[in-house]
């Protein structure tokens, strides 16, 4: 069959998934646990890119070993973990002779339990694949012995009270996930800091030309792509390095940047604002006395 370059493959169903790859029938029309070494290799001609109506927890072997962080190396043993919310865009596994586990899970699953709702807040699961959680042996050995319960209780015959018990065990599969990459962030303090250096120099150089007035105030998804890491990452780890969010180091270097320019300029208050990107002035009042306690003008005054 021919397909566009760029064409792109929605799984709807699990069964699909597993039609797909050649596997038998899952076990759980919402809940799937695969070897990766059973996937079928693809059709060159298969589209490359992908995308899946449930959420995926893949934990591959041999793909990291010594993983290397700026100039120094972390040695994370066998492999890493990769998590993706569902219609998020992956690659084609075709090619790669990893081995590994599969979690498959449609968010039907969760209904009518609390996770379906919480599972949202974690932010790993718009990681980007690059961003995979390094594991220490003994992390390795936590997240597959919950693997393994999950598998078992699939194998077993279905009762009552498999859903909670399989729920109860992707909760605590995912909380150790969050425990993990804080450890993560803690482990890539020295890389992590260089990256805070960076922001500061992207913003600088933001709000130091005309950008914001043809551009507007910096986003966080700009500082994102100029980093090279996803959003949601740059905020997590932000927040474990400096207590704060990535929009609020874009609303303090906006304040620092503000004061520099009420104190050695005699642009106007709406000036300013303007150039700093902001289409009103009044938002930009707003946020400077929210940070500053004072309004410009107060600020401006107690230079004269």
């Amino acid at each position: 069959m021919k397909k566009e370059e760029n064409t792109l493959y929605k799984f709807e169903s699990l069964t699909d998934f597993h039609r797909v790859f050649g596997l038998p029938k899952p076990m759980h029309p919402l809940i799937s646990f695969v070897d990766i070494t059973d996937l079928e290799t693809l059709p060159y001609d298969f589209p490359k890119s992908m995308a899946m109506n449930f959420y995926k927890i893949s934990y591959k072997t041999g793909m990291c070993g010594q993983a290397k962080y700026g100039q120094s190396y972390y040695d994370f043993g066998e492999g890493g973990l990769v998590l993706t919310s569902p219609n998020q865009v992956f690659e084609s596994p075709s090619g790669n002779h990893a081995s590994g586990r599969l979690l498959l899970v449609h968010p039907d699953f969760l209904l009518t339990y609390p996770l379906a709702k919480k599972i949202k807040e974690y932010g790993f699961f718009s990681y980007a694949t690059n961003e995979a959680l390094h594991l220490s042996d003994n992390e390795r050995k936590t997240i597959l012995s919950i693997f393994e319960i999950i598998d078992d209780e699939l194998k077993s015959r279905i009762d009552d009270f498999s859903q909670d018990v399989m729920i109860a065990q992707l909760e605590l599969l995912l909380n150790y996930c969050n425990r993990f990459y804080k450890r993560q962030f803690i482990t890539r303090k020295v890389v992590n800091n260089d990256l805070l250096q960076k922001i500061e120099e992207i913003l600088d150089n933001y709000f130091n030309d005309s950008t914001p007035l043809k551009e507007g105030i910096p986003t966080v998804q700009l500082l994102s792509e100029k980093l090279n890491i996803s959003p949601s990452y740059l905020s997590d780890m932000l927040r474990t390095l400096t207590g704060l969010s990535a929009q609020h180091h874009i609303h303090n270097k906006l304040v620092e940047k503000a004061k520099e320019m009420l104190s050695i300029s005699e642009l106007t208050v709406n000036e300013i604002a303007y150039q700093l990107g902001f289409e009103y002035p009044q938002s930009f009042s707003r946020l400077f006395k929210s940070k500053s306690g004072v309004s410009p003008m107060e600020f401006r005054a107690s230079f004269n």
